[in-house]
């Protein structure tokens, strides 16, 4: 498949970033060892750049010795250990570390998690956010019971959100967590449902709770605050509102300041989210710097085996994890993809993958929730990746309006929602679809307040509308088939079991 032009993952995206985490907190019961900086005098060669790496190891019984010998022999320190999954964070100087430690007995995997710090961005939204002016605001006119921007919002009377609020917002016992570039808690739209506790800072690998630490600075990506909103913006007489308006947000931040969602940081993500009893995950990003990562290449494994191990555990302690598919009008089902962006922080080149063999994460990892977007016309977004067996769900995540046009008085074909600062804003991408499905997800939880999270995801797509293919897919008028469909109307490549449903999740 040709690939797109931007050299971002399914994001053509704005800038990423945040601060990077110094506290020397950890997981509560979860690492045996943090912080520990295993000094060593070993002659192991230290001549290249200071990089992080993940070393797996047999999960539920601490770091072996003879490893942590090794890693100290072998030119590392241990950054953290996360024992019930048998995942090591190390950093080195020493390039040949994971091709050394990879010997070690005991060692399933090893790989590093970056190249050279170049910036880049993996979130998965489409373009520059387009923020509201105060005229705008003023100018926006809401029927009773609706919040002032509410009629902006095509999204929520797509999924029939509207609906379920009049049965109910969703309950405050149920918490999701926006695992992302930072949550602006301090906005009037998400201040009220914000759970500090379950928020924290990931960055460096292991979780940072300081006050704050969860928040973008001024110079760092709104993306993550955006994701919040259309998730559990307050219904407060305020701004827009949330698909679940009633439940609680947390922010679990993860990527750094040059806008890099690196591995360790992403495990630590999950990890804080299942210690913390977080019910639902949003995951719009890929993990960096590889949009692929292939089985057949040992760093590349290294970082699948880690981020699958930390989004099963969380699964196993009751978190539904929810992923945006991308947004470069990949067949995510197809023999073969050209790649041209990856490895994002060192030099790119064009690669064919197989994504059976080649898979981006978390969104193609087992029991991940994988969800496509659509425009305010029901149709696939001319953006969003897709592929049959691939895409379980499909949501609002917007499309250009000369497209799909709402229907007044909407007036944007993208999503709005919250930016940092007390803004609001316009943004599109399949990372504005998947907050939709997590904010059902949340409404079936409210609903099922017993329901483990296997028994969540088959309520998801048990209740999803069943959307048939566009066949033919010709999005922009052309004449030329711009994606090709595979399906029945009940599960197919463009939607999945159907478009998310957030009226039957509160009445079924």
């Amino acid at each position: 498949m040709t690939a797109p032009q931007s050299r971002y993952r399914r994001a053509m995206a704005i800038p990423v970033g945040m601060a990077m985490a110094t506290a020397l907190a950890f997981l509560p019961d979860v690492t045996a060892s943090a912080a520990d900086a295993t000094s060593t005098t070993s002659t192991a060669a230290t001549d290249g750049p200071s990089l992080s790496y993940v070393v797996n190891v047999r999960p539920g019984h601490g770091v072996p010795a003879h490893v942590r010998k090794a890693v100290a022999e072998a030119g590392g320190s241990v950054v953290t250990t996360y024992d019930r999954i048998g995942v090591i964070v190390v950093h080195s100087s020493n390039p040949d570390f994971a091709k050394q430690i990879r010997t070690v007995r005991g060692v399933d995997s090893a790989g590093a998690t970056r190249n050279a710090p170049l910036p880049a961005q993996s979130t998965t939204d489409v373009g520059t956010p387009k923020v509201l002016s105060a005229e705008e605001v003023a100018d926006a006119k809401a029927a009773d019971g609706q919040d002032p921007l509410e009629p902006l919002q095509w999204d929520l009377p797509a999924i029939k959100a509207d609906k379920a609020h009049e049965k109910t917002l969703g309950s405050p016992k149920v918490t999701v967590a926006v695992i992302d570039t930072g949550v602006d808690d301090t906005h009037p739209d998400i201040a009220p449902n914000f759970d500090r506790d379950a928020s924290a800072n990931c960055v460096s690998g292991k979780p940072d709770t300081t006050d704050g630490a969860w928040r973008p600075s001024a110079s760092e990506s709104p993306h993550g605050t955006h994701v919040a909103g259309e998730i559990a913006a307050a219904k407060n007489g305020v701004g827009v509102t949330g698909v679940a308006p009633g439940v609680k947000v947390a922010g679990i931040k993860v990527a750094n300041p040059d806008g890099y969602f690196y591995t360790e940081a992403v495990v630590c993500g999950f990890m804080w989210a299942a210690e913390h009893h977080v019910d639902v995950t949003n995951n719009s990003y890929y993990t960096d710097p590889w949009y692929f990562n292939c089985s057949t290449d040992p760093d590349q494994k290294a970082l699948v085996d880690a981020i699958t191990r930390a989004s099963r555990y969380a699964e196993k302690k009751g978190t539904v994890n929810v992923a945006a598919a991308g947004n470069e009008s990949y067949d995510l089902a197809s023999d073969s993809i050209t790649d041209p962006v990856s490895p994002n922080d060192g030099t790119p080149s064009d690669r064919v993958i197989d994504p059976h063999e080649c898979y981006d994460i978390p969104t193609q990892l087992p029991g991940v929730v994988t969800v496509a977007a659509t425009g305010a016309k029901g149709l696939k977004s001319s953006f969003s990746n897709y592929g049959r067996g691939v895409i379980d769900i499909a949501a609002p995540g917007g499309d250009s309006t000369a497209y799909q046009k709402p229907e007044p008085p909407a007036t944007s074909g993208l999503i709005l929602g919250p930016l940092p600062g007390g803004k609001w804003g316009y943004m599109a991408g399949t990372s504005m679809a998947t907050p939709h499905v997590v904010g059902v997800a949340a409404l079936i939880k409210s609903t099922h307040p017993h329901a483990p999270a296997a028994l969540v995801k088959a309520l998801l797509y048990a209740e999803a509308n069943a959307t048939p293919c566009t066949d033919p897919y010709d999005i922009d008028g052309d004449g030329k088939v711009d994606a090709v469909c595979e399906g029945s109307k009940n599960y197919n490549g463009f939607h999945g079991w159907g478009m998310a449903d957030a009226l039957a999740a509160v009445t079924n």
